[in-house]
This record gives C-alpha cells, sequence and structure tokens, in this order.
C-alpha cells in the first residue's frame, strides 16, 4: 500500500515537472528537495528533472542543480546526456549557476569525461567570482579521487588559485593543496604571508585548514623556539635584514625569532576568540606546537586536553564540574583534575570528588572512583586516605560505586598488601552482599592472592562459592577456580576436597573457557603418572609475586600525533594523517618568502632623476621641431630684451611698454593659430596611451603645486590672476588626459540575498500577495534600469485575472512592466521580472498594481547599495582610476 501510494507521488511529480508552468515546476522540485532531506529515495524522476536544466527561471534552475548533485554519480548515463548543458552553464551570467553546473560536472564519476572536468575546472580557477573559483577548488579533489594522473595539471591549477586573494578561496585552496600535493612546501612560499594576512578574514572552517597546514609549514621552515639561551621580541625584524653570512646559525649565539614565525603566532592569536571551538582548538594546537613555551599561558583557557605542567594550576577552579556539563565534558574535566593533582592541593580536588561521587550520572561517578585511585597511586601522602574513603563507598546502596570501589581497592592493595590485612577481611565480608560480576571477581582474586594473610576467611569464602557456582558469570567462575588451586597448593588439608569439587563442577560446565582451564588446573596442582614435569612448578606458577597495576590516564602517550586530529583523538594513526616534522637544525633561506611587488606600468616616481626621453612622444616629431625653434627664439629674446632694459634710461621705459603691447598682440595671434593646430593634431592622436595619463596627471599636480608655493608679497596679491593661469593650461591637457581613463566592464555580482521583501499583502490585496527581490543582475530592459523580480500569489479561493501593473506612476519613475498575467488560480504563483528607473535615488517608486476589478498602490523603495554596478577591472587600471580620483577631488576639477 505504501509503495503504490509513493508510485502515485512520483507520477504526479513527473506530470508537474512536464508542465508548462513554472509554478507547477517549482513546486514540484520543492518537494522533491523536501523528499532528499527527509532521505527519500527520488533517484526515479532523474529523467523528469534533468529536462529542467535548462530552465531560464532561475530558483528551479538552482533546485535541479541541487538534485543533480545528489543523484549524478548515481545515474551516469543520463547524467551524461545533459554534459552540453552543464558546459553551457559553466557561461551563465549568474555566478550560483556557474558553480552549480560546476559541481554536478565533477559530481558525474565517470572516467571518460576526466578531460571535460579538467578544462572547467581551469576555466573556473580564473573566473571573475570568488564563489566559482572556491568551487574549483573543491572540484580539484573530486578530479583527483577520480584519476589521480591527472596531479601535475591539477598542482598547476592549485598554484594559481594559492595566489588569490579573495578570503573566500583561501580555504578551499588549502584544502585541495592538503589533499593532493600536500609535500610541496614550496607552493608555500611566496603565499606564505598572505594567507597570514588574510586568516582573520577567512570563514570559519577555512582557518581551521589553514592553521594546521601553516603549522606543519612552520615545523619545516623554522628553528626551534625553545632553546634555553632563546630571545624574543616581537617588533624585532633585525633577522630579516641580515646578510647571508649573518643568517648562519651561530651556536654561540642567542636564538632570536623569525619575523614570519612570530608573524603567524601573531595573526592567530586573535583567533582565540572565535565562536568556533575547532578554530580555538586549531590556534591552541599551533601554540602548543610552535610557540615558545613561556607564551602558552595564552592559550590556558582553551586547552582542555593537554597539560603543561604548572600550566593550569591558577585556573583550577575553572574545571570544576557543573551538573548542566553533559557526560563528555564532565570526564575531560575530571581527567584534568586529577592530573592537576599535587600535594599542595590534593585535600581540596577529593573534597569535590567526594561530591562527584554521589552523582546520579553512574558513569561519572565510576570515573570519579577511579580517579581518586590514581591520585592515590600518584600521591603517597593521601594513599591511606583514599583506601579509607572507598572502603566507605562499599556500604553505598549503587552496584556500580560498590563495584568500581572494590576494583579500585584490589589495585591499591597490591602495593601493600601486607599492611592492609584488614580491608580484605572487610571486603570478605561485604562479598555477599555484592552482586556485580567484576567486583565478586575482585575479591575472589585479592582472596587467592593474599590468602596467607587470611588464612580462616579464604576457605570460607571457596565453600560459599561452590554452592553458587553454577550460576556464576563466567569471569567469576574463572576466579573461583584459580582461588580453588592456591588454597589447595597452601592450605590442602582443608581444602582438598573442596578444590575437587568445584573441578569437577568446572569440568561439565557449558563454557569451554570454564573447562578448559578447569583441566589445566587440575593437571597442574595434581600430580598423577601424565602431569608431567610442569606440577613441580605449580607453587611457583600460581603464587608468583605479581607487580602492582599501574593507573595511567587514558591520554597517555597522544603527544606522539599533532593535537586537534582524528589520529590524536583515537590515538591511533588514521588515513590521511600527517606527520609533524621535527624543527630543523639549521633554518631554510627565508628568502623564498619574500615577494616582489610589481609596480604598474608608467607610475610616476616621486623624489628621482627623470629618466630620458622616452620612445612615445606626447608630441608628434614635426610639433616637437617646432617648439624647440620657439623655444630656442624666445630665449634669444628674451636674453637680448633683458639686456637692452638694462641699458636703457628711465624715460625710454614707456616707448619698450608700447613696443611689447604690440608685440604681445601680435604673439596671441600666432599662438592661437598654433593651437588650433596643435588640437586637431591632438583629436587623431590615440588616447589610450599610459605613459600620457601619468604625465598629464603630475603635470596637473605640480601646476597647483608651484601656483600655491609662491611667498612673494606681490606675487601673492597676483595669485586669483594665477590660479586662471592654472586652470587654462590644465585645461590644455584635458583633452588628452580626461580620454584615457579605463574602460569599465559590469561583472556578476559576489552575492544574491534570497530573501524577498513584502509588496503587497495578501489581506490588503483581497487574496493578491506580492513580494519582490533584487537580483543584483543587468536589467535587460535599458542600462539605468534596477532588476527586479516579483512574485505574485493567489490566497483566495477564486481565481484571479488580468493581473498587472498600471500605466498610472505617481512618482514619475520609468517603469518597465511586465506582461500581463491573464489567470492566476487559487493557491497558485508565478514569477515575473520588471525593470525599474530609480534616477540614482532612494526615494520609492509608486505605482499600482492592479487585478480585472480592483487596484492597489504599492511601493518599492531601493537600498543604496541596490543602485550601484558591480563593476571589474584589473589592479592597473583600479590604481590609474584611484589616482584620477585623488586628484580631480583635490582641485575640484570636473
Amino acid at each position: 500500500m505504501l509503495n503504490h501510494c509513493f508510485l502515485c507521488r512520483n507520477e504526479d511529480l513527473k506530470e508537474m515537472l512536464e508542465s508548462s508552468k513554472e509554478s507547477l515546476k517549482l513546486e514540484a522540485m520543492k518537494r522533491i528537495v523536501g523528499l532528499i532531506a527527509k532521505g527519500k529515495n527520488a533517484s526515479e524522476l532523474f529523467p523528469a528533472v534533468v529536462k529542467n536544466v535548462a530552465s531560464k527561471n532561475i530558483e528551479l534552475k538552482k533546485l535541479v542543480y541541487v538534485y543533480l548533485v545528489r543523484y549524478a554519480e548515481e545515474q551516469q548515463d543520463l547524467a551524461l546526456l545533459s554534459i552540453s548543458t552543464f558546459q553551457r552553464a559553466l557561461k551563465d551570467p549568474n555566478q550560483l549557476i556557474r558553480a552549480s553546473a560546476l559541481r554536478v560536472l565533477s559530481s558525474i564519476r565517470v572516467p571518460i569525461i576526466v578531460p571535460i572536468m579538467m578544462l572547467s575546472i581551469k576555466e573556473a580557477s580564473t573566473d571573475l567570482s570568488p564563489y566559482v573559483r572556491k568551487t574549483a577548488a573543491h572540484a580539484i579533489q573530486k578530479l583527483y579521487s577520480l584519476d589521480p594522473d591527472q596531479k601535475e595539471h591539477l598542482i598547476e591549477v592549485i598554484e594559481k588559485l594559492l595566489k588569490d586573494k579573495s578570503t573566500l578561496v583561501a580555504g578551499s585552496v588549502v584544502m585541495a593543496f592538503e589533499e593532493v600535493c600536500p609535500d610541496r612546501i614550496d607552493l608555500i612560499h611566496k603565499n606564505y604571508r598572505k594567507l597570514c594576512n588574510l586568516l582573520v578574514d577567512v570563514e570559519e572552517w577555512g582557518q581551521v585548514v589553514i592553521i594546521h597546514m601553516l603549522t606543519r609549514y612552520a615545523r619545516t621552515q623554522f628553528v626551534s623556539p625553545w632553546r634555553e639561551d632563546a630571545v624574543f621580541d616581537e617588533n624585532s625584524e633585525k633577522a630579516f635584514y641580515d646578510s647571508e653570512e649573518e643568517r648562519r646559525v651561530d651556536q654561540s649565539k642567542p636564538y632570536i625569532m623569525d619575523p614570519d614565525h612570530r608573524l603567524l603566532l601573531r595573526n592567530t592569536k586573535p583567533l582565540l576568540q572565535s565562536r568556533n571551538t575547532a578554530v580555538v582548538m586549531a590556534v591552541s594546537q599551533l601554540y602548543w606546537h610552535l610557540a615558545p613555551k613561556h607564551e602558552l599561558s595564552i592559550i590556558t583557557k582553551s586547552l582542555y586536553v593537554l597539560l603543561y605542567e604548572g600550566m593550569f594550576e591558577p585556573f583550577m577552579k575553572s574545571f570544576y564540574v557543573r551538573s548542566t556539563d553533559a557526560t563528555h565534558i564532565k570526564t575531560l574535566k575530571l581527567e584534568i583534575l586529577t592530573n592537576l593533582a599535587n600535594e599542595a592541593n590534593i585535600s581540596t580536588i577529593l573534597r569535590e570528588f567526594q561530591t562527584y561521587v554521589k552523582s546520579q550520572d553512574k558513569a561519572f561517578a565510576a570515573a570519579t572512583i577511579q580517579a581518586i585511585g590514581r591520585c592515590a597511586t600518584n600521591i603517597s601522602e593521601v594513599t591511606d586516605t583514599c583506601l579509607n574513603g572507598l572502603v566507605l563507598l562499599l556500604s553505598n546502596r549503587d552496584e556500580t560505586v560498590v563495584a568500581e570501589s572494590v576494583v579500585v581497592i584490589k589495585k591499591l592493595l597490591q602495593t601493600q598488601p601486607s599492611q592492609h590485612s584488614d580491608i580484605i577481611k572487610h571486603m570478605a565480608k561485604l562479598f555477599d552482599n555484592i552482586t556485580v560480576s567484576m567486583a565478586r571477581a575482585s575479591i575472589l582474586w585479592l582472596m587467592g592472592e593474599y590468602c596467607e594473610h587470611v588464612p580462616k576467611i579464604a576457605p570460607d569464602v571457596l565453600r560459599k562459592m561452590a554452592k553458587t557456582f553454577t550460576s556464576e558469570e563466567d569471569i567469576v567462575k574463572l576466579q573461583t577456580v584459580n582461588l580453588a588451586a592456591k588454597l589447595y597448593l597452601t592450605n590442602s588439608k582443608q581444602t582438598k576436597l573442596l578444590t575437587q569439587y568445584i573441578l569437577n563442577l568446572g569440568k561439565y560446565d557449558q563454557s569451554y573457557d570454564i573447562r578448559d582451564r578447569t583441566r589445566f588446573i587440575r593437571q597442574l596442582i595434581v600430580p598423577n603418572e601424565k602431569s608431567g614435569a610442569l606440577s613441580k612448578y605449580a607453587r611457583r606458577i600460581l603464587m608468583a609475586p605479581k607487580p602492582a597495576p599501574v593507573l595511567q590516564s587514558a591520554f597517555k602517550d597522544r603527544d606522539r600525533f599533532q593535537l586537534g586530529t582524528l589520529s590524536h583523538s583515537l590515538n591511533s594513526q588514521a588515513n590521511g594523517y600527517l606527520e609533524l616534522s621535527d624543527w630543523p637544525a639549521v633554518a631554510p633561506d627565508q628568502s623564498v618568502r619574500i615577494v616582489e611587488v610589481v609596480e604598474p606600468a608608467g607610475a610616476p616616481v616621486f623624489g628621482k632623476s627623470k629618466p630620458g626621453k622616452s620612445d612615445e612622444k606626447f608630441y608628434s616629431d614635426s610639433e616637437e621641431e617646432e617648439e624647440e625653434e620657439e623655444e630656442g627664439s624666445s630665449s634669444e629674446d628674451s636674453s637680448s630684451s633683458s639686456s637692452s632694459e638694462e641699458s636703457e634710461s628711465e624715460s625710454e621705459s614707456e616707448e619698450n611698454s608700447d613696443d611689447s603691447n604690440k608685440s604681445s598682440s601680435s604673439q596671441s595671434d600666432s599662438e592661437k593659430k598654433k593651437k588650433t593646430l596643435k588640437n586637431k593634431k591632438l583629436q587623431q592622436q590615440k588616447p589610450d596611451s599610459k605613459d600620457r595619463y601619468w604625465s598629464h596627471a603630475v603635470t596637473k599636480f605640480f601646476l597647483m603645486h608651484i601656483v600655491l608655493s609662491f611667498s612673494n608679497q606681490f606675487v601673492a596679491n597676483c595669485r586669483c590672476s594665477l590660479l586662471c593661469l592654472y586652470v587654462f593650461l590644465v585645461c590644455q591637457f584635458d583633452t588628452v588626459s580626461w580620454h584615457v581613463r579605463v574602460s569599465l566592464q559590469a561583472s556578476s555580482p559576489v552575492f544574491v540575498p534570497e530573501t524577498s521583501r513584502e509588496l503587497l499583502h495578501r489581506m490588503t490585496g483581497k487574496g493578491l500577495s506580492a513580494q519582490y527581490r533584487f537580483t543584483r543582475q543587468p536589467c535587460i530592459y535599458g542600462n539605468s534600469m534596477v532588476s527586479l523580480q516579483l512574485t505574485l500569489s493567489n490566497s483566495s479561493d477564486q481565481a484571479l485575472e488580468n493581473i498587472h501593473i498600471s500605466e498610472k506612476s505617481s512618482t514619475g519613475r520609468d517603469i518597465h512592466r511586465f506582461n500581463a498575467s491573464e489567470r492566476l488560480e487559487p493557491q497558485a504563483s508565478v514569477t515575473v521580472s520588471m525593470g525599474v528607473d530609480f534616477n540614482d535615488s532612494t526615494q520609492a517608486a509608486n505605482f499600482q498594481l492592479c487585478t480585472k476589478e480592483d487596484e492597489f498602490s504599492v511601493s518599492i523603495q531601493p537600498a543604496v547599495g541596490e543602485l550601484l554596478l558591480p563593476i571589474t577591472m584589473s589592479e592597473a587600471d583600479f590604481t590609474k582610476e584611484q589616482i584620477y580620483n585623488k586628484i580631480t577631488k583635490t582641485f575640484k576639477l570636473k
């Protein structure tokens, strides 16, 4: 019946997917994704879903790609038929579609498409969107697992992505590096400082990956900071600028931390305040493995597993167990308190343990008793106190507490059995009341091991066990057989018949372990013709002195694995674990991490001598020759005029002034003709030269500087005229410099919000509700318009007809209206697009949303960011545009 319903539901979904209405397809995909989220198998719908991969509806296409990522590996044959569609989607204007297409393509685990995947990854690695480049980094790992022979080509892509300056890409490409080529440390050299500086802004899980990688890198590139003669100065960069001879490690000189080593420690320290515990743990392990010992106090509040002697003692109260803590947190805190115990604080810790023993959490109470035993073993001064306390717990009503106390007492008594015979007697008296198998077995072992200290009590315990032997657990039966054998060797007169009786019971026991043990003990302790020479050594074998057990922490010997890794948690090397190398004796060359900064071509260099003439001239050769001739003649005229002025008298000055006025007027006429000739030639020049741009910008700067730097009183009175001269001169350069600005290209947005805003409420709209969102895509209806997506829904029980936007607009905004929806069925939705020209204003655009019967006034008010256009340009063009804006802003030019 259930299968029939499921098949019917699949048929309904197929019909909706094959419908011509986008709303039905969208609803079907939502239901299918919901089934996948619940763990249902929707693979039968693959043919119907894959048909919609080329849909123009963005929301529908996203859901289709979500489905394909899930089932592309299972339905490889059908997915291969849509390869061309995925390849076209890699060129889609929407970054989410491009990334989804690459994700689906890399999920098809078929070796035949490896070349296509490789080409797609290379193209995506140069995509303008950092989200697509991040997806390319994820696809690298999938392709490597599918075809390891592509390693060299993938390393080239990794090397390119490692140079990416986007924080969104950094974590993903480092993860790909760790998966594909973790031994290629040379790829990290040039990117080391960049990764350290980007670390704070990378997303949290990317921070974890980068920190672990940098930990391994630092252990291979820096010398150990744990030397006794180490010198630590966070601001010291002397070693960075030392010569090669000074860089050589000299054991006679004190250790100075490498600046790059200090950079890593300094940039990871703020991450100790992260809300993600994995990040805090990663930073803690980095400090544990890389930082000087005296700086480990920084991580004391964050590091909960590894303990450095004396480091956590001031914070002991921070590890007290709270009632709200989970069991595993309680166990870890208990472990820490046990490791912190010493002669000075043991009394405080034992009082705290007494409270924990009464906990309702039985597992935690048992762990506390084990911790008391460890304290008694490690600190001899409190051994008796702990033993007495554990003996008192034997009268506890909780069987778990009693059983664990017996086990711990047994281990403690092995250290000094002769001094604690009273405790053994007390435990024998409680034997009848103890029902836990491990506790009963422990008491029997103590009776047998130290039967000579309790010669009257041990045979009586054996007598009781003979009565209940057949109903005991296997572990208790084994210890009963051992007790009988030991008593037979030490007190055969009283226990010979009793021992034979127990051996006969064990001979026919259902457990083969009991039967084998019984036969072995019989041949060992009862001499006969078949027993051989081994029976002579029965006493030495069974009654041999046994070393006292050492109570150790479960976290002991885990320092051989890198802290925070899976291998450290399991205390066993896991697959993919990368060993943390030892410190190098001599630090490798640190110059490998120096990155040369390439300045933009044609950038002005202030304060340096001007180089010779460039091959590319500002004016034509003929104009330069004319200017040189003019300059030569003007210089001769000026020199002659100046000499004549010095020799002539004041009476002749008026005549000279008249002559100069005439000459100036004639000279201005000739200059006008030359200027018109120059302007015509300038219009024929190509305006895209970088050197021209910089020369004009610098010329403007120095002209303004000269005009404003005059301090002479007479010239200061004429500063206004000089400013006018400056404006005039600058305008001569504007005909060229204003045209060399970079060409701007629109790019895809980095982030597109999925949330919608309410445009019309269903109560106000009489069943019609509308929501809108900004798509942040170039509007196809006009360059000055903003693209919007409207979702119209009918929540009434009647169909709505002729839904459209009225041609009236109260604010005078230019609106491109969507095509009228002829009919919207009840409980149905439709998605339409429209464009609005807000005239670069955040004022709301008001218009009328109409149906066949009603009109509703609605308004859309944009945020400032929705009016901006994302622009892509090269670094050199950005620098030019930035300097251009600075100059125009400084001098207020338009």
